[in-house]
């Protein structure tokens, strides 16, 4: 299990990168962080998920 965005969710095992995309985030459009560091977009194919992170997921939308 690990914790997104305050949730326990079951994890199969994957990078962040494939669980974002899974997810149907625009992985071009959130900031990614885990176990309280920012994951630069560059990492989150190299970003493997593991039992007991903490991820929080932060979307950007526009409007006015």
């Amino acid at each position: 299990m690990i914790t997104v965005n305050g949730k326990s969710v079951r994890l199969t095992k994957c990078n962040l990168n494939e669980y974002l995309k899974e997810q149907g985030y625009n992985t071009q459009r959130v900031v990614a962080e885990l176990n309280g560091k920012i994951i630069p977009k560059s990492e989150y194919e190299n970003t493997a998920l593991k039992e007991g992170d903490a991820l929080e997921v932060l979307s950007f939308v526009g409007g006015g």
